[in-house]
Parts: C-alpha cells; sequence; structure tokens
C-alpha cells in the first residue's frame, strides 16, 4: 500500500464517527420484522375477505411491492432506510425502491428518456423481466387452460 492511501486511510478513520451497530442491529431486525409481519397482516386480511390461497399468496408481493414504491415515490422510504438500515433489505421492498429510486432520479430528462430509460439501472432489470415475464406466461396460461 502507498503512502498516501495509508494517509488517506488514517485521514478517514480519525474522521469517520464510530457506528452504533447494535443499535443499528435492532432497529434493522425490528424493520425487517416489522415488514414481514405486515405480509402476515395481508394474508390475513385477504384470507378474511375470502380470497383463495392461491391468490393470497401473489397478492401480498404486489402489496409490498406497490407500498415500498409508493413511500419511495413520495420520499418516506428513504427516511426509514436510514434509520432501519439493513431491515429494509427485505428483496421484494429493496427492489422496489431500488427500481422507483433509480426511475425518480432522472425525472427531469422526461418520462421516456429519464424515468422510463433508467428504471432499469440497478434492479430493474429483473424485476422488470420477471414481471413481463409473468404477465406474458400467465397470457400464454391463460390462452391455453
Amino acid at each position: 500500500m502507498a503512502k498516501k492511501d495509508r494517509e488517506y486511510d488514517l485521514m478517514t478513520k480519525k474522521l469517520s464517527p464510530p457506528s452504533p451497530r447494535l443499535k443499528n442491529s435492532i432497529f434493522a431486525f425490528l424493520t425487517g420484522g416489522l415488514i414481514c409481519t405486515a405480509g402476515e397482516g395481508f394474508s390475513f386480511l385477504y384470507t378474511k375477505l375470502g380470497i383463495d390461497e392461491k391468490t393470497v399468496a401473489m397478492l401480498i408481493p404486489v402489496t409490498l411491492i406497490v407500498i415500498a414504491a409508493a413511500l419511495t415515490g413520495i420520499g418516506v422510504f428513504d427516511k426509514i432506510a436510514k434509520h432501519a438500515g439493513a431491515g429494509t433489505l427485505v428483496p421484494i421492498t429493496g427492489f422496489a425502491n431500488a427500481v422507483v429510486s433509480s426511475g425518480l432520479e432522472y425525472t427531469t430528462d422526461g418520462k421516456i428518456y429519464g424515468t422510463g430509460a433508467k428504471m432499469f439501472t440497478i434492479a430493474g432489470p429483473v424485476i422488470v423481466y420477471g414481471c413481463g415475464a409473468a404477465s406474458l406466461f400467465g397470457v400464454v396460461y391463460y390462452c391455453f387452460s
């Protein structure tokens, strides 16, 4: 390691505040648990509404995605993530946040070249491909059954 690199490392260690690991771990655990509990709550709600089990299993992730995307759009999800850290990275809500955030970052470039194109940058390909493939396979399945 070069001398400048060591000096830089020492300087950043001095100026960076220590991370409260225990507090961060507790907030991450509680937030992740709260998101999963919300999913269970939606499961209970949808079941009470008389929706069949297979449809409920599809509605829960969709509901969590829509809520995470909406919270990201109005700027609340990032505030939650600031305090909860990794607890908000429950796969579904984390991916929804990543797609919406990358799309919102480029809204000034327009709907097509900004939001539409940039939503593919981070986790967008995974979600957009998954939703597109699921839609296509759903239509094919519906047509042949």
